[in-house]
């Protein structure tokens, strides 16, 4: 017990005397170890982006994705544990699906964000459970307004709504040039976007870290405002340009 817990850490009902809860924060560190995903509301719709290593180089193109569509008009990009995180996107399905058949519409997505918080917090208040090791970023487009929403749900339970964000290893650094991207297009569109979430997630890279597969989707005009994978060719020519502007700021410095 000589670590930072000293005891304290062996159950997720003890808190230490300064009031932490150490398995709460572990799970927050499994998401900081991994790869780097980002989500951000544009103009005319919401794109997302992952930073998915490539444990192998056998592996085949597109196996386990980091995206995953909700319903029609909400997506969801994941960081840390991936089978944790398949847990909380079929809660999510599940919650939406049970929504539409109560009510007859889409579930808002401010209520969906917290169902999920109450639902992952749920996991950190009992000895005979863990907490979820991953942290969930949904977006949804309103099918009647178009209007453009991010939410990003922590191991905590805690739901944050956003302009746009990142979790994972790289966040604050994404996070920097996110907020740099609105100050210089505060009405970005979803095909401008494509170029800006490749030059983030290769700027925030690691060159320590494996090499990786970069995994975008979009809710725009271009998908008619359903969720769906963006097109391989205009992935790798957004790749493709945002490498030779790092490389072009990289001389100039």
């Amino acid at each position: 017990m000589a670590g930072t817990g000293a005891g304290y850490d062996l159950d997720v009902t003890t808190y230490s005397p300064d009031g932490r809860v150490f398995q709460v924060e572990y799970a927050g560190k499994a998401v900081e170890n991994s790869g780097t995903s980002v989500a951000i509301c544009c103009k005319d719709g919401v794109v997302f982006a992952s930073e998915k290593f490539l444990l192998s180089k056998m592996l085949v193109p597109g196996t386990s994705k980091r995206i995953f569509p909700v319903h029609r008009h909400a997506g969801m990009v994941v960081a840390g544990m991936l089978p944790d995180a398949r847990q909380i996107v079929n809660r999510a399905r599940s919650e939406a699906t049970q929504y539409a058949n109560a009510y007859n519409e889409e579930m808002p997505p401010e209520i969906l964000a917290e169902r999920l918080g109450l639902f992952m917090h749920a996991y950190t208040c009992y000895g005979s459970v863990r907490p979820f090791g991953c942290a969930v970023l949904m977006g949804n487009v309103d099918k009647e307004t178009k209007k453009a929403s991010v939410f990003c749900v922590e191991p905590t339970g805690m739901a944050f709504k956003y302009v746009g964000t990142a979790i994972g290893k790289g966040k604050q650094a994404a996070k920097t040039e996110i907020e740099k991207m609105y100050a210089n297009n505060p009405d970005i569109t979803c095909e401008q976007a494509l170029l800006q979430v490749a030059k983030i997630i290769h700027k925030v890279h690691d060159e320590k870290d494996k090499d990786f597969e970069l995994e975008i989707s979009w809710i725009c005009a271009a998908s008619n405002y359903q969720h769906g994978q963006v097109n391989a060719q205009k992935v790798k020519a957004a790749e493709d340009e945002a490498k030779r502007i790092l490389e072009a700021e990289q001389e100039d410095d």
